[in-house]
This record gives C-alpha cells, structure tokens and sequence, in this order.
C-alpha cells in the first residue's frame, strides 16, 4: 500500500503543480477587478490586465516626454547598480571579518560584543543619519544596503567558519600548516559556498533597504517610481513594477545557486 506521505511528483507534475497558486492568484485578481470595474469604471485600485499592459507599454516602451528615457529601464539599471555594489561591499567585508573573528579566537574577542551590538541597531532607523552623513546622491544608498546586510553575513560567517570540523585544523597543523596557510587553503574554501547560501538569504532584506533608500531620496530607481507615481493612485505603473522586483529577485536568488552549485558541487552534495 502506497502511503501518501511516500508519494513524489515527476519533474513536470512539481512544474504544474507550483503553477496553480500563481493561476488562482491572477483568476482571483481578475474576478476582483472585475466587480470593482463594474461598480466604477474609473477604480484605479485594481486594474484591469490591459491597463497594466498599457502601463508597462507607456513606461518601458515609449520614451518620456521629459527626458526622453525609458524610464523603466532606466529605474531598472539603477537599482541594480545599487544593489549589486551594496551587497558586493557587504560580501566582502562580511566574509573578510567574519572569517578571521572565526578563525582567530583574539579577534573574536574584542569583536564579537560590537558585531553583535551593531547586528541589533535597525539600518532605517540610522537612515537620517546616513543622509546627514554621506549626503543624497548614490553613497548613502548604497552604505544602508552595507550597513543593513554587513552585520548579518559577519555574524553567519563566523559561526559556518567555527562549525567547521576541528580534525581538519588539527590535521593541517600536524602537517606544518601556520596559521595563514590554513585560513587560506582550508578555511576559506569551505567558506565561499557558505558565504553565496549567505548572501542569498540576505537579498530580501537587501531590496527593502534599497527600495526605503530610493523612496526617501533618490531621482531614478524602482523604489523611487513606486513612491512617486503612488500620489496619483497609479496601480497600473505599480503593479508590475512591484512583480518585476520579484522576478529580479528571483533571478539573482538562481543564478546565485546556480553558481554555487556550479562551483562547488561537493559542498552541493554534502547537503
């Protein structure tokens, strides 16, 4: 007797299955928008699937009349450049400080207090301060994305690089190792993997810090747009600009695994 809890779908039956939320989603959001259209037709909460089309036509393909951009595009470069040269500067320094506080146990002393003090301190409630500071312009978007994401990725670094089995340092001392020597070729290796499956999990968080950043202060960039056109009830523009931040969230979530599973199979197939 085949028990329920034994049952595995095939590849294909997982790709349907995972399909049905997001049709129920859109069949419930066109029933929606259907009975508030036909309350008023100039209801602006819940457009209908050609107004959101005539809005992304009128944002990312027709240039605008004021600067002559395709504004969605545009949006659309800059937030990626912010996003990706924030969580670039948090990678590095992340796994710079947390490998050593991880392997160093001095280094860890005097820092593990301050990394955990900082860790609790909410990146948007230091968002004035960071204006005040950096000014307006890219820097300060940037370092909240920094400030927001830095903390966690040193905190998750250092506690991989301590789970690490400790026969493999003890080994590698037997064989002369010093101390660089096996923070590079022991340590570190085994840390990369760890510090992608890391940046990954900090991404949505990373996105929200961008998206407050652009709304605050900012003249281009999908958090901005969202914010400007909000004032106009504009849910046509809204919409697909909030979906299209998911669909880029997403891709960077898999081309993240995509690369790690590439580059470190073993570390793919211990898990």
């Amino acid at each position: 007797m085949r028990r329920l809890i034994n049952l595995q779908p095939s590849r294909s039956l997982k790709v349907g299955l995972g399909l049905i939320p997001f049709l129920i989603v859109l069949l419930l959001y066109q029933i929606g928008s259907d009975v508030r259209k036909a309350e008023n037709e100039q209801d602006k909460l819940l457009p209908s699937f050609s107004e959101i089309a005539d809005g992304i036509d009128r944002m990312a393909f027709e240039p605008s009349r004021r600067t002559g951009e395709f504004l969605f595009w545009v949006d659309t470069k800059s937030s990626l450049f912010r996003l990706t040269k924030g969580i670039s500067i948090a990678a590095f320094f992340g796994l710079l400080v947390g490998l050593a506080a991880g392997s160093i146990p001095i280094i860890a002393a005097p820092l593990n207090p301050l990394i955990t003090a900082i860790s609790l301190v909410p990146p948007m409630a230091i968002l004035p301060v960071l204006f005040i500071t950096f000014g307006l312009g890219e820097l300060s978007k940037v370092m909240l994305i920094v400030i927001g994401v830095c903390p966690f990725l040193i905190r998750d670094i250092l506690q991989r690089t301590r789970e690490l089995p400790r026969e493999q340092i003890i080994k590698a001392q037997t064989l002369g190792g010093n101390s660089w020597q096996i923070i590079l070729r022991v340590i570190l290796p085994q840390i990369i993997p760890r510090l992608l499956d890391a940046v990954r999990l900090s991404l949505g968080a990373a996105w929200l810090f961008l998206i407050a950043a652009e709304a605050i202060a900012s003249t281009d960039g999908l958090g901005y747009r969202i914010f400007l056109v909000r004032r106009y009830m504009s849910m046509d523009v809204i919409l697909p600009y909030v979906v299209w931040i998911t669909f880029l969230a997403f891709t960077i979530d898999l081309t993240l695994l995509r690369l790690s599973r590439f580059l470190f199979p073993w570390y793919h197939a211990e898990k």
